[in-house]
């Protein structure tokens, strides 16, 4: 804006100069058309300085009334995330559980900045009371349980399941005492589950690490078996592990990788080598050479899967399909000044797989193999799952056939090694085994319980083995299981996560629900209205329900994990600090979709320093991916979102239909239909949020994503530019059919049709309108760089102007680097708000004295 200003300045004070001469200049004979000439040139002056005098009038106060992109504001962008963090109290606690019988527990919560309290929890008698020191949580735990237990809080306390790490700024330290008889491999356990492998701590030894309060620490054996589960806590150090140690329970997903290449009882040892199988007698130290015909093009490997009784194993024998590769070029590596080449393993849609036979081996036939007749799960996506019924005299697998539109349960009798379908999913979209499979047997009653979707929504089932019928259906309505937690035989019950069984409130938000195998007896062990996540007490007594929702700080309770009855309110807690700084949580909309019914679910941020008689642009951050849903239903500071409000946007994001967590159909508008990201309901959903929010400039929209959301960023302008303005494409899977192969499969189906080209923005790229900026990484090891190019290519073929940002030496999501990231930011202030970014703020004219 100033730079227009002082251009429009400059011309008022210039264009006057050739008019005064040009009527110098007029010849003196014929006075009279002289006169007439000069008034007219006088007159044309007059209104040219009026009317430059108006522009500049106007683009002085719109500059002032709505000037955005500052120095301020970017100030205010960059130092978004340290101005609010460390802002919210009593959020979060980590009990410490003491007693045989889950009596009582103490924690520490942070009370203040710099101040935290003690506190101590009576679960019997549902009392809850703040004490002064660590001393006195002893006194109180003496004198529930007895003055022998008084030292009990010193030492951690092992967890029934592998726990995994939530963030903590907390130092701590563990001592683990190794009191077995065998040395112990420890692991940090992330967030996402996956493990760190960090030493070993030999037997009978002790060996302190330092970590963080909350970071969550796996210790196992030698064979790879959990033996204890530790979470780092304040004010307990000392871990000891021995025979009496419960070992903490797996995912079922964990347990189902176990594969083992000694036999149960220790006789054999099967060894791979040069791509056959040998079978070792340990006992009589032989060696027995089992197959010839393994090779490099098809050959015996991977797991091997002995049967409980040692009597059978498993193998496979993969016959190789098409090994695709692509080249990354590093053009600045840091030990060289010279390109390097870099080539990965990178399968996409359509290529040769991998064709895996299941070879059985059986001492009864002396180990020699047997390959299982494929003709029920002849053309593998992939075989999975492998695992021995606890009788050894069968086996199971999952088949999920190619396309994803069939998903087999496959038992194989280990006498007779005769396969039989006992269940066979299918479906005329897909089936989604990436996100929505379970399936678990169940020994007692010859029982499988099994995930569907052929209701409409996410149920579970119990499935006859022998006969393959559904015996009944476990849960049922219009609501979804999110995930199955634990499988109680003994009770013949499950723990489960659901959503949307309160219709008043967000269909998103997780609850937790124990139901009997038959159906019966559903005890909804949450309450209150936000996205809930659940503790257990060791002996699974009690449980710590803590929710929240966007729009609510967390709320933490006791309650009974049985009933799901409350037995005492533990934190509520406190944000006004937060609040202090401008800070206002998201605003929760719901807007009817395409349809016209139904319901869209999305949020509202707007700028710490939000003036609601201004109007300001909208921006939207997509990820439209169809394995998940990504609107955010906790309670947080959502960096991401509020940084680019500071710079003068309101920011929106938005579940649109094709995205998961709702019914079947809501999920299956994304099938064979990935450039569709859920636009239909995106337009409209912003249009009635802007219908009564005049905040909202619907004339100003902007978009921005990255990975699948870059695909569909750039999406939005080719198929919607009359209502996005401008989209700013991080990474982006351009091309589904250059894309990696399971993902683009799952949704888009195979074969590969014409429908991905189709829906390719390389193809669509002649139709795109607005502005774009394209951002990727040279390193990408995700998506491949290529889709970016390609795009390139189509936009200059098509005459398109456009940005680029290529980032050396940067991977997937090339727009976190912080030059990409401002470069982002750049790009929409200039788009959005016609403005350079980091300019000074106009100042407001003085009023002047009338005269």
């Amino acid at each position: 804006m100033k730079i227009y200003l002082e251009y429009l300045f400059r011309l008022f004070d210039l264009y006057s100069i050739p008019i005064t001469m040009l009527m110098q200049m007029l010849p003196l004979k014929n006075q009279s058309s002289n006169r007439m000439m000069k008034r007219s040139l006088t007159m044309t002056h007059s209104k040219i300085q009026l009317f430059v005098f108006g522009v500049i009038c106007v683009l002085s106060f719109h500059g002032h009334a709505n000037c955005q992109g500052t120095v301020e504001d970017y100030e205010a962008w960059r130092s978004y995330s340290k101005r609010v963090q460390g802002r919210v109290f009593r959020d979060r606690i980590e009990p410490h559980w003491v007693g045989e019988d889950d009596g009582c527990c103490w924690y520490r919560v942070q009370a203040a900045k710099g101040s935290s309290e003690f506190v101590f929890v009576d679960a019997v008698r549902g009392k809850r009371e703040t004490v002064r020191n660590f001393d006195e949580v002893k006194e109180r735990i003496a004198g529930r349980v007895g003055d022998g237990a008084a030292g009990m809080p010193a030492y951690l306390t092992a967890q029934s399941e592998v726990a995994r790490s939530r963030d903590g700024s907390e130092s701590a330290t563990i001592r683990f005492h190794n009191q077995t008889a065998g040395d112990l491999n420890f692991y940090w356990v992330q967030a996402d589950g996956q493990r760190k492998q960090y030493g070993t701590i030999k037997a009978k030894a002790v060996h302190p690490i330092q970590t963080y309060v909350g970071h969550a620490w796996l210790l196992q054996d030698s064979d790879g078996e959990n033996v204890a589960s530790f979470v780092a806590s304040a004010g307990q150090e000392d871990a000891w592990v021995d025979g009496d140690t419960p070992k903490p329970r797996g995912r079922r997903r964990d347990r189902r990788r176990a594969g083992r290449t000694n036999s149960p009882d220790g006789k054999y040892r099967v060894q791979l080598v040069d791509h056959n199988v040998q079978l070792i007698d340990t006992v009589e130290d032989e060696s027995i050479q089992l197959t010839q015909d393994g090779s490099a093009e098809n050959s015996f490997g991977g797991r091997v899967w002995w049967s409980p009784t040692s009597e059978h194993f498993v193998v496979f024998q993969t016959k190789q399909g098409r090994r695709r590769t692509i080249s990354l070029v590093e053009s600045s590596p840091e030990d060289s000044i010279h390109s390097r080449l870099i080539t990965i393993p990178y399968a996409k849609p359509g290529d040769e797989l991998d064709h895996p036979t299941v070879v059985l081996f059986s001492r009864q036939d002396d180990w020699q193999p047997r390959r299982i007749d494929d003709k029920q799960f002849a053309n593998p996506f992939s075989i999975r799952d492998v695992s021995w019924n606890p009788d050894g005299d069968s086996f199971s697998f999952l088949y999920n056939e190619r396309g994803h539109q069939r998903l087999r349960l496959i038992s194989v009798d280990a006498g007779t090694g005769k396969p039989t379908t006992t269940v066979d999913e299918t479906s005329e979209t897909f089936v989604c085994y990436s996100s929505k499979s379970f399936a678990h047997y169940v020994e007692s009653t010859n029982q499988w319980i099994w995930m569907s979707e052929r209701s409409g929504w996410n149920h579970l089932y119990l499935i006859d083995a022998d006969t393959t019928e559904v015996v009944n259906p476990i849960t049922s309505g219009e609501w979804v299981v999110r995930s199955v937690e634990h499988v109680d035989e003994e009770n013949g019950r499950l723990l489960l996560s659901v959503s949307g069984m309160d219709p008043m409130q967000d269909p998103y938000h997780v609850h937790w629900i124990r139901i009997n195998f038959d159906g019966s007896n559903l005890v909804q062990l949450t309450k209150g209205d936000g996205d809930h996540e659940v503790t257990f007490s060791p002996g699974d007594r009690y449980l710590i329900d803590r929710y929240s929702r966007v729009d609510m700080p967390p709320v933490t309770n006791l309650r009974d994990a049985e009933t799901g009855e409350l037995v005492c309110e533990l934190e509520a807690a406190n944000a006004s600090e937060l609040l202090e700084t401008g800070w206002q949580p998201p605003e929760r909309f719901v807007a009817a979709g395409r349809d016209g019914k139904t319901d869209i679910h999305g949020i509202i941020v707007r700028p710490t320093d939000f003036d609601p008689e201004k109007r300001y642009p909208v921006l939207e951050a997509i990820y439209a991916g169809p394995h998940s849903a990504f609107v955010p239903k906790r309670f947080g500071v959502h960096s991401s979102l509020y940084s680019m409000a500071e710079l003068g946007f309101i920011v929106v994001k938005i579940d649109g239909m094709g995205t998961n967590h709702r019914s079947k159909a809501f999920h299956d508008v994304c099938w064979k239909n990935l450039a569709d990201s859920g636009f239909p309901d995106r337009v409209a959903w912003m249009k009635a949020a802007a219908s009564t929010r005049p905040e909202m400039d619907l004339t100003r929209v902007g978009i921005w994503g990255g990975s699948a959301g870059g695909q569909s960023a750039m999406r939005a302008l080719i198929d919607y530019g009359d209502f996005y303005h401008a989209a700013a494409a991080d990474c982006g899977c351009h091309d589904n059919r250059v894309d990696k192969i399971w993902w683009n499969e799952q949704w888009m189906g195979w074969p590969v049709g014409p429908h991905y080209q189709a829906q390719s923005n390389v193809t669509g790229a002649k139709r795109l309108q607005g502005d774009l900026l394209l951002i990727w990484g040279e390193l990408d090891r995700n998506v491949d760089p290529a889709s970016s190019m390609q795009v390139v290519n189509a936009l200059i073929a098509a005459d398109k102007d456009f940005e680029q940002l290529i980032v050396p030496g940067a991977g997937h999501g090339a727009a976190g680097h912080p030059y990409a990231h401002r470069r982002q930011a750049d790009f929409f202030v200039r788009k959005l708000w016609n403005r350079e970014p980091r300019t000074p703020e106009i100042p407001t004219p003085e009023p002047q004295p009338s005269t």
